[in-house]
Formats: C-alpha cells, sequence, structure tokens
C-alpha cells in the first residue's frame, strides 16, 4: 500500500509517498480503507523532533492521525464493526499514521460516520472534534450562561470550538482577522475582535474560560480577562509536570515541563486562576456523541481546502502557513 511517511527527525525528515506492507491486525482492531484524512499542525510538528519524547514512532513512520473511510477486515475480538462500515476515527498517539491507503484502527477509537457527511468531511473532525470536546466538556465543564474566550476563531480549532461551546450554551468571544469575522459571526462567536484593529485583552472581561490555541504571549494576555476562579486550558503548552505525571514520564521530563510551565502558572495563581495543559486522547465513545452532533446539524464541519492525494506532502506545506479557514484534508479514495 502507498503511504505519506517521514525518514527521520529534524529538518530533513524527507517526507514523501511510499510503499509498505498492508497492515496486519490485533484480535480488537479494524483494517480500514482509508478515503480521507483529516490534517492537523501536529502533524508537521511531531516530524521536528519536538514531542520524540512523548509520542514514540519506530521510523519511517506513517504521518497524520485523524481518518474516515470503510472497513474492510476486523480482528476476531471486533464486535462493534464489520466489513462495510463507514467509520471515522482519530489514531494520535498510537504509533501509526492515516495518510495511507489503508489504516490500523483499534476498535475502541472508532465511531459510525455520521450519515450527513462525506468522507471529506467526516475526516476533518476526529482531532478538532475530540479536543474541543474533552477541553470545553471534560475538563472546563463549561456551563449554559459561562464565557469562553477561544481565540483564532476561523481556524481548525476554532471554528468547531466555537459551534460546540454555543451549543453548550456559552457566551463565546473569539479573535480574528477582519475578513473572517462573519465567518466566526456565523458560527455563533458574540464577541468577536478583530485583531488587526484591536488587542483582546483591552477589549473582553469576565470570562470563565481561555482556550489556548495561538503561540507567543497571548497565554499570558488572557489571564486578565478572566473572573476570580477562572482557568486557562492549552492546547499548545507549554507542558506542565501534571501532564508528565499522566504519561508516567520520568522524574527528569517531570522537572523539566514543571520548570516549563512555572512562569504561566504563577502568573495564573497569582490572578486567582488556574492553568493546565491538555494533550488530546483518541476515543471512540466521545467521537459517536460528537457524531451525534453532527448528525443533528448542531455543528458543522468548515474545510478550507481538499488536496488529492497525490499532493498529500503540498497540503501538508499548506497547512504549514497558518491562514486556512477551516480544515485542510487529503481525499485518498
Amino acid at each position: 500500500m502507498k503511504a505519506l511517511t517521514f525518514q527521520r527527525y529534524g529538518k530533513s525528515p524527507e517526507i514523501g509517498i511510499t510503499e509498505l506492507p498492508r497492515p496486519t491486525l490485533q484480535p480488537d482492531e479494524l483494517l480500514v480503507q482509508v478515503h480521507a484524512a483529516g490534517l492537523n499542525p501536529i502533524d508537521n510538528m511531531i516530524t521536528t523532533g519536538i514531542f520524540k519524547a512523548v509520542l514514540p514512532f519506530q521510523l519511517p513512520a506513517t504521518m497524520g492521525s485523524d481518518l474516515a473511510g470503510v472497513v474492510v477486515e476486523v480482528g476476531r475480538d471486533v464486535t462493534r464493526f464489520k466489513p462495510g462500515d463507514a467509520v471515522f476515527a482519530s489514531i494520535f498517539d498510537q504509533g501509526t499514521g492515516s495518510l495511507a491507503e489503508f489504516a490500523v484502527v483499534p476498535q475502541n477509537l472508532a465511531a459510525p460516520k455520521p450519515a450527513n457527511l462525506d468522507f471529506v468531511q467526516a475526516a476533518s473532525v476526529p482531532m478538532v472534534g475530540l479536543t474541543s470536546w474533552q477541553a470545553l466538556k471534560e475538563r472546563a465543564q463549561l456551563k449554559q450562561g459561562q464565557k469562553v474566550f477561544i481565540p483564532a476563531g476561523s481556524g481548525g480549532i476554532g471554528t468547531f470550538a466555537i459551534q460546540l461551546a454555543k451549543h453548550l450554551g456559552a457566551h463565546v468571544g473569539t479573535t480574528t482577522s477582519t475578513g473572517n469575522v462573519p465567518l466566526v459571526t456565523h458560527l455563533g462567536a458574540d464577541e468577536v475582535v478583530d485583531y488587526t484593529n484591536q488587542a483582546f485583552e483591552q477589549v473582553l472581561r469576565g470570562y470563565h474560560v481561555v482556550l489556548g490555541t495561538i503561540r507567543g504571549d497571548a497565554l499570558e494576555k488572557s489571564v486578565g480577562i478572566l473572573k476570580p476562579g477562572g482557568q486557562i486550558i492549552s492546547l499548545i503548552g507549554p507542558l506542565d509536570a501534571a501532564f508528565a505525571r499522566t504519561r508516567e514520564l520520568n522524574f527528569v521530563l517531570r522537572l523539566i515541563f514543571g520548570l516549563m510551565s512555572r512562569k504561566i502558572i504563577r502568573k495564573a495563581s497569582a490572578h486567582g486562576v488556574g492553568y493546565s495543559f491538555l494533550f488530546v486522547r483518541p476515543d471512540g465513545e466521545q467521537l459517536d456523541r460528537i457524531g451525534e452532533l453532527l448528525s443533528a446539524g448542531h455543528i458543522s464541519p468548515v474545510i478550507d481546502k481538499v488536496f488529492p492525494w497525490e499532493q498529500a506532502q503540498q497540503a501538508l506545506a499548506y497547512l504549514a502557513q497558518g491562514r486556512a479557514k477551516g480544515k485542510v484534508v487529503v481525499q485518498i479514495k
């Protein structure tokens, strides 16, 4: 089978489409013929080696995490799916990838593809959907009437998280450029800060939750917009000691991550708010519940651009520019 792989970590990872053996299955796994694979910023970050200590791959490794496709084979212990079923899933953190003609998916990570979505739309959802769910519903326990700040509202995470937060009954603030104001307003944002004209920290006040989605000093600036008792849930770091403990990392890494997050934790604590880093985990049951929201039309995927399989590497380069409105997807079949 053909797969998009990288050969090594670093500035020259040697990314390209290569021929690999068709995967074999463990008893609880599905073999899925991949129709489409959604891309995420971490796909480009993995090849740099920045997550090598926490995301082990055997090189050369297949890239990608999100997929939608059709089950072609099941392991002997699989009970939830059968050949011919259309599914979508994230296989992030499984040591394998989705940018391939076939992918192995543990059955507990897969969910039925919503019937009202095509494969491209479904493939755009898993990581942004699970990240939004785990940040807003699971960790923040966002309640009706609370205020949540979701910066970069026109991006992959932003377009999904805004819709989920509105479905949960929250008041949503976001940032975007002038041209994207109509998009985020249509998605449900209540307070929109055009970052080309205003600084969000000078405009927004009284928020309960901040979703950290952009790098730089935005996290520190967001402390001031939170109410006492509020929380920052960061998707982009700095990593913290709690994350290292959850991953059962060694003492040295726990110390390093603790030092990395010390500044923002101290600043947050001084203002009476909390800080935590969120590392998304694949979860088929949660994805099934997200699929119900998609089926009911409460949330709609936002897709910026679809690339053919032969241009998968160009798709990753396009994503790396950071200008996509919504998701970038590679159509494989």
